[in-house]
């Protein structure tokens, strides 16, 4: 399984960025899609899922509300829509491929990575 993840990029607080995880190798319906953020210095935390059974979605507090993760099967593709950014969303956002279809949301679980695509809010 490949992932390539794009839609990266520099907002301002307030702003929205979409971003965007192709996968390829597979249909993404075989896996639960995460995606997962690390900001400099810090560690790689859990930001939101999708599990490949029924598309249920799951998200980390601190973007609860804001962002909303969704998947194109057309396209095979997933999507972190990402609305009302502020500062301390700012980092390397990884779209990941975990084999447990209910989601891990664990990065010591994951079983693909995709390469990260940086988002920098202003303030």
């Amino acid at each position: 399984v490949q992932l390539q993840a794009s839609g990266g990029g520099l907002v301002q607080a307030g702003g929205s960025l979409r971003l965007s995880c192709a996968v390829s190798g597979r249909t993404f319906s075989m896996y639960a899609m995460e995606w997962f953020r690390q900001a400099p210095g810090k560690e790689r935390e859990f930001v939101a899922a999708i599990s490949g059974s029924r598309g249920n979605t799951y998200y980390a507090d601190s973007v609860k509300g804001r962002f909303t993760i969704s998947g194109d099967g057309a396209k095979n593709t997933v999507y972190l829509q990402m609305n009302g950014l502020k500062p301390e969303d700012t980092a390397v956002y990884y779209c990941a491929a975990d084999r447990n279809l209910l989601g891990s949301r664990d990065r010591d679980l994951i079983d693909y990575w995709g390469q990260g695509t940086l988002v920098t809010v202003s303030s």
